[in-house]
């Protein structure tokens, strides 16, 4: 169970702040965005604040952004509609009851001749009451359109994704990736500050309650002067000389609390990537501070983005197999496995997951940020967009293969976990 919460929490973070990003720059632009979702499938949870509906989807396996101008708007108001509308103080529309009207007995029942809710937002028509006169209607550009009780807001052009500048729209999409990069670097930092940041002073940080440091008397805080006379200067020195004496009494001279001690210490031996090295139980010293923890995080992050890197060229240039690839299934049995090592793996796992997510949402490929942008690039060289039909088309097959590639690697993951 409390892999199923673990697994449940960390992707609901990874989607959430890469929507976060979607969402925030989208408003920023002046993008109507109608819904911020997390989860894909059925509501199970909905609430509306403002002109953005926020919902809790039944799959935890992704999330959207639904923003005005993506897909196509709203119902067409015809010639020949029967509709009621409602006005507000400056006599402007703020309802278009398109149904239902009997449910409105303040609204105004006209029949339209006329209708543009993206551009002019204006209706012209005739009204019940006004002896077959053409009256023109101005409509407020935060309106909604009621249609069998459920209200959904107009979008005038202004406030559609197609009509902002291509400097909005890139960061509009960039944003979500990007986001994953800062809440890794984020869980980083809060690491580093938790658990301090390793220095390379040589003062033995913890001690391992069954190491050969613990046996031989050493504490935490001593500072290691030599060892079999040779000088030492850095906590990289006395890791070299341990692992190269497995077994082999060494003298260390240290200071502890002021004093000069003199104690022996026999490294136990243990084999590490095929090889037999000496150990004795003590951990490097530790410094919690936030200038060293931001560093780390930075650190962290860098390290961790060029390695995935470097594994997708692997995977792209066939140095790995689509073997090596892992759906949700794969990442929740991995997710069982480091959360056995305890919270601060679990946070690093969930840190080094958002930089997976970052990264692989930028790869050039339709249906993912990364191709969206591709678009975004070409138009730049262009001039000009490309045809949005077209471009739907694109991402519509890039989608599909997606989904491909979705159900042979969880079939893959099936194999390896349950058909094992």
């Amino acid at each position: 169970m409390s892999t199923v919460i673990a697994f449940i929490v960390i992707f609901g973070a990874l989607v959430f702040f890469h929507e976060f990003g979607h969402f925030i720059f989208a408003k920023r632009a002046g993008i109507l965005c109608r819904e911020f979702a997390i989860g894909m499938g059925p509501k199970v949870f909905s609430h509306k604040k403002g002109e953005t509906t926020y919902t809790i989807r039944l799959l935890p396996i992704g999330g959207f952004v639904r923003m005005a101008g993506e897909d196509p708007e709203m119902v067409e108001i015809k010639p020949g509609y029967r509709i009621g509308l409602l006005f507000n103080k400056e006599e402007k529309i703020t309802k278009i009851i398109l149904n239902n009207k009997d449910k409105y007995p303040n609204c105004r029942i006209v029949e339209v001749e006329y209708a543009d809710i993206e551009k002019d937002l204006i209706i012209k028509g005739y009204p019940d009451d006004e002896n077959d006169q053409l009256q023109s209607f101005s409509i407020d550009p935060s309106a909604v359109i009621v249609e069998n009780g459920v209200e959904s807001q107009i979008a005038p052009i202004d406030r559609q994704f197609a009509s902002k500048s291509l400097g909005q729209r890139f960061m509009t999409i960039f944003a979500g990736p990007m986001m994953n990069f800062v809440l890794a670097f984020i869980v980083f930092i809060l690491i580093a500050l938790l658990q301090g940041v390793p220095t390379n002073e040589p003062k033995l940080g913890v001690i391992t309650p069954d190491g050969a440091a613990k046996a031989a008397g050493l504490q935490k805080g001593d500072i290691i002067q030599s060892i079999n006379g040779s000088e030492i200067t850095s906590w990289n020195d006395v890791v070299e000389i341990i692992r190269k004496n497995p077994n082999e009494k060494l003298d260390f001279s240290i200071v502890r609390n002021g004093q000069e001690k003199e104690v022996q210490v026999t490294p136990q031996e243990k084999t590490v990537d095929g090889n037999n090295v000496g150990i004795i139980g003590v951990y490097s010293p530790v410094e919690k501070s936030p200038v060293q923890a931001i560093t780390a995080g930075a650190k962290e992050t860098y390290f961790w983005t060029t390695q995935i890197f470097v594994m997708v060229g692997k995977l792209v240039t066939g140095q790995f197999s689509i073997d090596a690839l892992s759906g949700p299934v794969g990442i929740y049995y991995s997710t069982d496995e480091v959360a056995k090592s305890g919270i601060y793996y679990l946070m690093k796992w969930a840190g080094i997951l958002s930089i997976n997510l970052g990264i692989m949402n930028l790869l050039p490929i339709p249906a993912l940020d990364g191709g969206r942008l591709m678009f975004f690039a070409i138009e730049a060289v262009r001039g000009k967009p490309i045809d949005r039909q077209k471009e739907g088309m694109v991402h519509f097959i890039g989608f599909a293969l997606l989904m491909l590639l979705m159900l042979v690697v969880t079939w893959n993951d099936i194999q390896r976990f349950f058909l094992k």
